[in-house]
């Protein structure tokens, strides 16, 4: 099997056409140290191996053997702020690194939502402690006042100051509990804020965004989240979290830039009429942008983005529309090359994680990966013999071409028992 994965790959990487690529990289512990890299597009993985060292030197001596023989141009790597990965994306890559939104939304969900939700948790008992005692305080002054008719006693029962002032300490719980959901929900919606802004085009409008701008609206979200962080006095290790993601929105903005820099580059190099040129960064890329992200979410999440997506779209193609006068050909190429431009801002390693996750829940203590070859297998099935709802297998979409079955390798590879010289003896 591993010989096999080894030989497709040189095959198919000579017939392979030249592509600049983003890859997506992160180490996982499952068996051991591993550094894996990954085409977030055709879901390929490109080195997946054990390691002794994460640092920029280790990682190289990793990618440049996978690399070499592949006719491709590592031009942007995703990834969480790891130093030794940072270290190689500049010193050897020379490429520019793509921070993953999730590990800046997770410091935040650390530092602010976890303590907050320690708070809110301690005042939602609270609430119910404050109930329970009026409830008592309550049942005892009805049974004082069923006592009192019964033998004739007259004035105020004896509990009645403390019944007030239960009920006043069950209102005051109360309030601490929701204005501590609100401030709660006010931190997820900030969270939620960033993953919103941080996007290649305004979902709303369907529009290139800036860079400058979207920093200016995270920025403003954790701002927000800073500000409840300090009227609710957590600790100083959660106001270094939020730090930390404060200091990754410079490198979120040089994203932005990056990709539009590359589009402007690529779409340059098709020598198009300025009003083709303008179509597709105003209408055709953005359309494919919101299709990308309709395709990330449920059918009816993703209704509204597919409408305005084919709202972008559909006028470029009608008579008088700028791509109408050109051939079925040229408008398919314009196609394909809006959904590839659309899809370099690359926000998220989610599908390394999701492979790290998938060999955690497959592969744990008693079914351990610390075999290397063990791991080799497990890669080339992954690249090789899964497969998609459409049919292709993770090679096929990365290489172009559909690689020879592996299935039928194997059993040309594996020599079979010879027939017995005479028939089983009945018993």
């Amino acid at each position: 099997m591993v010989p096999y994965g080894n030989d497709e790959t040189t095959r198919l990487a000579h017939g392979m056409p030249h592509k600049d690529l983003t890859v997506t990289q992160d180490e996982t512990f499952t068996g051991g140290l591993c550094l894996i890299t990954m085409d977030p597009e055709s879901n390929f993985i490109i080195v997946e191996q054990l390691a002794q060292a994460r640092d920029q030197t280790t990682w190289d001596a990793l990618m440049a053997p996978a690399l070499a023989p592949l006719n491709c141009r590592v031009i942007q790597s995703t990834s969480d702020e790891a130093p030794g990965l940072l270290a190689y994306v500049e010193h050897y890559l020379g490429a520019h690194h793509s921070p993953d939104l999730f590990h800046v939304q997770h410091e935040l969900v650390k530092a602010v939502s976890g303590p907050l939700a320690t708070k809110e948790r301690a005042a939602h008992k609270a609430v119910t402690e404050a109930r329970e005692q009026l409830d008592r305080l309550q049942s005892d002054a009805q049974s004082t006042g069923d006592a009192s008719e019964k033998h004739g006693l007259g004035g105020p029962p004896k509990g009645a100051v403390s019944l007030e002032h239960a009920e006043q300490a069950l209102d005051a719980a109360r309030r601490e509990h929701e204005r501590l959901a609100q401030q709660r929900a006010q931190v997820r919606a900030s969270i939620r804020g960033i993953g919103h802004d941080y996007h290649f085009v305004d979902l709303e409008r369907g529009v290139r965004r800036n860079g400058q701008l979207i920093a200016s609206d995270i920025q403003e979200h954790l701002e927000q989240i800073r500000s409840i962080a300090q009227h609710e006095g957590l600790s100083q290790s959660c106001v270094e979290r939020i730090d930390k993601a404060e200091r990754v929105v410079p490198k979120m903005q040089a994203t932005i830039e990056f990709v539009s820099r590359y589009v402007k580059q690529q779409v340059a190099q098709l020598d198009l009429t300025p009003p083709v040129s303008f179509a597709m960064h105003a209408k055709l890329i953005p359309s494919s942008y919101l299709d990308r992200v309709a395709g990330t979410r449920t059918v009816s999440d993703g209704e509204a983005l597919r409408k305005l997506a084919e709202r972008l779209r559909t006028p470029l193609f009608e008579p008088g529309g700028a791509l109408s006068d050109l051939s079925p050909e040229t408008q398919d190429h314009l196609q394909d090359e809006a959904k590839r431009l659309a899809a370099v801002f690359q926000r998220s390693s989610s599908n390394v994680e999701g492979r790290n996750g998938y060999l955690s829940l497959r592969n744990h203590q008693l079914r351990g990966l610390d075999l290397p070859r063990k791991r080799e297998c497990f890669t080339t099935i992954h690249n090789f013999f899964l497969t998609r709802p459409d049919g292709t297998t993770a090679a096929e979409r990365f290489f172009g071409q559909k690689p020879r079955s592996m299935f039928a390798a194997i059993l040309e590879s594996v020599e079979l028992a010879p027939a017995p010289l005479s028939p089983p003896r009945k018993a």
